[in-house]
């Protein structure tokens, strides 16, 4: 399994046989190569949004077009696109789908889910987070948070491994807040810490996380190199 870093809150992740892409933000990420977007797209099977913000959703209608992808969403988002023609598989926090012999369930997450229109911001449903599961992984990608009691109940649920911590502070929870709800809620043997380092306002490193974690193996990504679990 491979999971690659794109930037900010965006992943792809080689599993099972299958390419995912969750949150994918290419244009205007300014951590992200344009000229290595190829990369980043080649063998997409199948692409997650996780809420409405434009830094989780800008590029996934032309990913969509371009790679065959279906889009997997909340069912509100689902719908809104879905008035123009895109393909979207509309589900629900609590509800799973398979992408081959993936498992992808979505859980709840605390923040808000707006996408901008010509006519200003649109609501599109709720945030939400992932449970992602194949190889015998099973990987927690929290979306856009804050800490949560839920948390406890996805661990109990989903017992995963690996968690994909948002944690750059600010619009999400910083690292003190991460490391809390990685030690209070969850048994993760690797974290990785995400929607930091893009932009000035966000946390720039991943130094508390890792002193709070003794045991963790806490990895700070580097974006398109893949690291391999």
């Amino acid at each position: 399994m491979k999971i690659i870093w794109l930037g900010h809150g965006s992943f792809r992740f080689e599993i099972g046989g299958e390419v995912l892409l969750v949150d994918p933000f290419l244009s205007g990420n300014p951590v992200f190569p344009e000229d290595r977007r190829a990369e980043a797209l080649s063998g997409v099977t199948a692409i997650f949004i996780s809420h409405g913000h434009d830094d989780h959703t800008a590029d996934a209608l032309a990913i969509a077009e371009e790679t065959g992808a279906k889009i997997y969403c909340i069912a509100d988002l689902a719908g809104f696109w879905g008035k123009s023609g895109v393909d979207c598989v509309g589900f629900n926090k609590g509800g799973t789908v398979k992408v081959g012999d993936v498992s992808v369930t979505m859980v709840n997450a605390t923040h808000s889910s707006s996408i901008s229109t010509d006519h200003g911001p649109a609501y599109v449903g709720a945030e939400s987070g992932f449970m992602i599961e194949g190889e015998g992984h099973s990987i927690y990608f929290s979306g856009d948070t804050d800490v949560m009691a839920d948390m406890k109940i996805f661990n109990d649920l989903h017992k995963p491994d690996i968690g994909i911590l948002s944690a750059g502070g600010f619009y999400t929870m910083d690292m003190k807040r991460a490391a809390y709800a990685a030690k209070t809620f969850f048994d993760f043997k690797t974290v990785i810490p995400m929607h930091y380092r893009t932009f000035p306002a966000l946390e720039q490193n991943a130094d508390l996380l890792k002193a709070e974690l003794p045991g963790v193996t806490v990895i700070e990504p580097d974006v398109l190199e893949p690291i391999e679990l």
